[in-house]
């Protein structure tokens, strides 16, 4: 295949590049600065402009972009970015996936698409729910209409926290761990949806190559854990203590809205769409996945 990817040099893109690539796949990058390889090809989302040499004749197209949710404070200038970093692109992608006729769209989205749900327990059957993060997903998601009407196969993303050896989470929570400074977050009872990111990377690529896969997919490991089980299997993981707790409005007073909608609260999400379509996970627990990445 030849496959396009937006948003190649963050955690996720990085590892897929090197994925398909290492499958045989031809892979071609959308940068935003001037190109610096054959293939790397020019674009402006905000201005809508693309290079057409870089969909002619492409099997597919990754959509990985938009800003950490977590970078900074929620701010109405910060919030206003993270929609705008993940909905015009998906626009703009979603335009020239029709005008070229690229048949497949893989967009990436968020487990917060179903809001906090407690302990029930969420499929990709079930509709949106409340708060900021759920409206960006849906509105996110909403921006590859034009792709889906027109008949490209698109798939979307619907992301837990990637637990990885480098860059995202980890990269904050390890320090303290290994300082003794871990502990739970709040009650501890809501729930973490998280995902390796060896099955993050296996499952965009089982997308790619799998004609069956349409529509919302969450990317979350098989087994869900509430954030103190978490915590409990990060410190035997990392060979820690971890006996701190974190009382909510202490959260909410440091980090704000974000620590009400992304720590304190979330989605108790299943992976039933990859299960039902032979998806085979590398990490079936949190446990696995965490030895996996703190290694040594």
């Amino acid at each position: 295949m030849r496959v396009v990817i937006a948003g190649s040099s963050g955690l996720i893109g990085t590892s897929l590049v090197a994925s398909l690539r290492g499958k045989g796949h031809e892979v071609s990058r959308l940068v935003r600065r001037a190109p610096a390889g054959p293939d790397e090809f020019r674009w402006d989302p905000p201005n809508g402009s693309i290079d057409e040499k870089a969909l002619r004749s492409a099997d597919a197209v990754v959509n990985l972009c938009g800003v950490g949710i977590g970078d900074k404070r929620w701010s109405g200038a910060y919030k206003q970015q993270v929609r705008d970093s993940r909905i015009t692109p998906t626009e703009v992608l979603a335009d020239a996936c029709v005008k070229f006729g690229v048949p497949t769209l893989v967009n990436a989205s968020g487990v917060n698409f179903y809001g906090d749900t407690g302990d029930r327990v969420v499929d990709e059957s079930d509709g949106v729910g409340a708060g900021f993060l759920a409206e960006v997903c849906r509105d996110w998601e909403g921006a590859t209409t034009a792709a889906s009407e027109a008949g490209v196969r698109t798939v979307l993303l619907r992301s837990g926290v990637v637990l990885s050896r480098r860059g995202g989470m980890m990269d904050k929570l390890r320090p303290l761990y290994l300082l003794c400074l871990g502990g739970r977050l709040g009650s501890g009872r809501q729930y973490f949806p998280w995902i390796s990111l060896d099955d993050e990377i296996g499952a965009i690529v089982h997308g790619l190559e799998n004609d069956t896969v349409r529509g919302p997919v969450n990317m979350v490991g098989p087994a869900p854990v509430t954030y103190a089980q978490f915590n409990s299997a990060f410190a035997r993981a990392i060979k820690r203590p971890a006996p701190w707790v974190v009382p909510g409005f202490a959260l909410k007073l440091v980090i704000g809205e974000f620590a009400e909608e992304a720590v304190l609260t979330g989605p108790r999400a299943i992976p039933k769409v990859l299960e039902d379509t032979g998806f085979a996970f590398t990490h079936h627990t949190v446990g696995e996945a965490l030895r996996a990445v703190v290694g040594n």
